[in-house]
């Protein structure tokens, strides 16, 4: 059965009459209970949307709910904290129009809990970091109208910053002081020249470069102690006190060091340092001759190791080539010298030079002209006025000491041509006895025997007058004491066969 019209309207105005019955019940128990209601009431505030957190917990419920409204409540910061509902933004706020929870992120605790977010901001820094509505520099700032920007890189943090040090060039010590900037360190060496004399870097205070003054010689380690600055190396460094520019000369490196043996007093003991220990400084090569003795005994030069003078013990006879191989000592050069294998002191006697040296020609009977033959400069071969002969060398020399005393071997075939050999020069000649007869023939016609001209028989054959020319006393038997008084030729009484 369909109700009247006036039924219908009277149970919509009960309805509506209960609904409001029970909002001014709300109304009036939040008006009386305030605070305790919102932390007392079993209703979750959760389930709207908009959980009562931290500092919204103690806040009277009428503060947001205003006239009993519940629906269209803000739920945004702003909607509340404008000034009016609720604390907004003070005089002293910086100038932003990005939402409070973008940088209020806790409903927990004050406003002073901020966090930031500089998401796009690249400038203008000092428009919130002045002092007054944010941080700003310190009373022990360095002295700068630049943008904070300039060296302030990071958004998180103060520190870190890279000051931009374009168009400074003197005036260091006005920020770096250890107050405004870092300063020198305790271990800096002493000194009152301005920090831009060795400091040419803006990006570190590492590679400066020390001007040293003239008077710093011989006080090198006074700042050179591994502390203040670079000192000897822990290892690789000779042993050492002498004061360091005694070998390093220059004050830009300490490479190009001369080890200045004279001035440290060095004398012996040169295996301390030259002992293959350390390895910038020269040891024996391998190479060097097999030995234990000092350094010193053989090498007696501070600027090269040439020139040393070896002292040879004495059980070295015989075994010369040990070391003179051309490796570890001098050898036989590869020109020059004559070819043998014989031990080097059969001929060298001397242990300072290899000059002065005496061929032992011991064993050779030989083959002479294997070493005299001109082609060892050194060695005497056939001089130009040597007789004309193939002829070995010793054929006619057997005397190893002296090329003298040859005994020549003639040939069958030489006879009538002795003046081609015995003419005073290439061999004894007529020249060589002023007493020999004058005569044009040849050494032959008299001279029978080939080893000697020793019993020589004139051959008078052709010869009948001028006996005198020869018979004269000088040349050969002349007239004696008694033969009697008489200016005859010798031929007008005596002929060629006897007296």
């Amino acid at each position: 059965m369909t109700r009247p019209v006036s039924t219908r309207a009277g149970a919509h105005w009960l309805n509506s009459f209960r609904r409001a019955l029970a909002l001014a019940a709300v109304c009036l128990t939040m008006a009386f209970c305030g605070q305790s209601f919102a932390q007392n009431s079993a209703f979750d505030h959760a389930k709207t949307g908009f959980p009562l957190l931290g500092a919204h917990i103690g806040v009277d419920c009428t503060s947001c709910h205003v006239n009993g409204r519940f629906k269209g409540t803000p739920q945004r910061c702003e909607g509340c904290h404008n000034g009016v509902i609720a604390i907004g933004k003070p005089v002293s706020h910086p100038p932003s129009n990005s939402r409070c929870e973008n940088c209020h992120k806790s409903a927990t605790s004050s406003f002073s809990d901020v966090q930031v977010n500089h998401t796009g901001i690249t400038s203008g820094c000092a428009a919130c970091h002045n002092g007054t509505i944010a941080l700003g520099k310190p009373d022990n700032h360095m002295a700068t109208t630049a943008p904070c920007e300039s060296c302030h890189k990071s958004t998180v943090t103060f520190a870190g910053a890279g000051f931009n040090h374009t168009g400074i060039s003197s005036g260091c010590a006005t920020c770096h002081n250890g107050t405004t900037a870092v300063g020198k360190p305790a271990n800096h060496l002493a000194t009152t020249a301005p920090c831009e004399s060795c400091h040419s870097s803006f990006t570190s205070f590492a590679g400066a470069l020390f001007t040293h003054p003239a008077n710093v010689a011989g006080k090198c380690s006074t700042c050179h102690n591994g502390t203040t600055a670079s000192g000897k190396p822990t290892s690789g460094h000779i042993p050492t006190t002498a004061q360091c520019d005694i070998c390093h000369k220059g004050t830009t490196a300490f490479s190009g060091w001369v080890m200045n043996h004279s001035g440290a007093g060095i004398t012996a003991a040169c295996a301390t340092c030259h002992g293959g220990q350390f390895p910038d400084v020269l040891s024996k090569a391998s190479t060097h001759v097999p030995t234990t003795a000092p350094c010193e005994n053989c090498h007696s030069s501070f600027t090269s190791f040439a020139g040393a003078l070896f002292t040879h013990p004495a059980n070295v006879a015989g075994t010369c080539a040990t070391c003179h191989n051309g490796t570890t000592a001098t050898g036989k050069p590869q020109t020059g010298h004559i070819p043998t294998t014989a031990q080097c002191d059969t001929c060298h006697k001397g242990t300072t030079a290899f000059s002065g040296w005496v061929m032992n020609h011991t064993g050779i009977t030989a083959a002479c002209a294997t070493c005299h033959g001109g082609q060892f400069p050194d060695v005497l071969s056939k001089p130009s006025n040597h007789l004309q002969t193939t002829a070995p060398c010793e054929n006619c020399h057997t005397n190893t000491t002296s090329f003298l005393s040859a005994t020549f071997t003639h040939p069958a075939n030489v006879a009538g041509t002795c003046s081609t050999c015995h003419n005073g020069t290439t061999a004894t000649g007529k020249n060589s006895y002023p007493n020999h007869i004058p005569t044009t023939a040849q050494c032959d016609t008299c001279h029978k025997s080939m080893t000697s001209f020793a019993g020589a028989v004139m051959n008078h054959t052709g010869i009948t007058s001028n006996c005198a020319s020869c018979h004269n006393g000088v040349f050969a038997n002349g007239k004696p004491a008694g033969h009697k008084s008489t200016t005859a030729d010798c031929s007008q009484c005596h002929n060629t066969r006897g007296w």
